[in-house]
């Protein structure tokens, strides 16, 4: 159950099911360079592709996360953020986008290692690939969330749309689900609603 009475959490709870993005492609790519063999290095790619994509997908689904949680806190008028660990840091543009960046040019590379390895077409819900740049934008206007102390300093970008109502009450409800039993996929399709 989460809490907003004294204050709301930075992260409502979808950290816990994260897997590091960027450890886990080098990890993926180191392992495939130990292969001198094309077919032995296809067959590991093969293996290893489900779990990039799902390893992307939940990243963006994070990313989706974050943006819903930022529009539904927004409305609960000034509380202090909790364990925001961003606060009171420097803000540095690239260090901030580092990580989406990453997945942005990752995405280009991954197209052909799917062609290059298992000669498909990468099969991929460009759609998705939206959450990207409404997850920038956002981080940009935020500045990384190092003044956010309290809900008020968090900026929801002009683009974005303001949910009202039901509409908030099913963003918390699907925060609060998400948060325990760890299926981030299932913020994807309410994200659509406000960027």
């Amino acid at each position: 159950m989460i809490d907003t009475e004294d204050g709301v959490q930075f992260d409502p709870g979808f950290i816990k099911h994260m897997s590091a993005i960027i450890p886990n492609i080098e990890y993926v790519y180191n392992t495939l360079s130990r292969f001198k063999n094309f077919n032995q290095k296809k067959q590991q790619f093969k293996r290893f592709y489900p779990k990039i994509a799902n390893l992307l997908e939940t990243y963006l689904s994070f990313y989706a996360g974050c943006i819903l949680w930022a529009i539904y806190i927004k409305t609960l008028g000034n509380k202090p953020l909790l364990n925001n660990i961003c606060y009171g840091g420097e803000y540095n543009e690239n260090e901030t986008l580092s990580e989406v960046n990453f997945i942005k040019h990752y995405f280009e590379q991954l197209k052909k290692d799917v062609k290059y390895y298992t000669g498909q077409d990468f099969n991929f819900d460009t759609e998705n690939l939206k959450i990207l740049d409404a997850y920038e934008i956002f981080l940009k206007e935020n500045k990384g969330f190092v003044n956010a102390k309290n809900t008020e300093d968090i900026v929801i970008p002009k683009s974005f749309k303001n949910p009202e109502g039901k509409e908030l009450e099913q963003i918390f409800e699907k925060v609060e689900e998400v948060s325990d039993n760890g299926n981030l996929k299932d913020l994807l399709p309410l994200v659509f609603k406000v960027i």
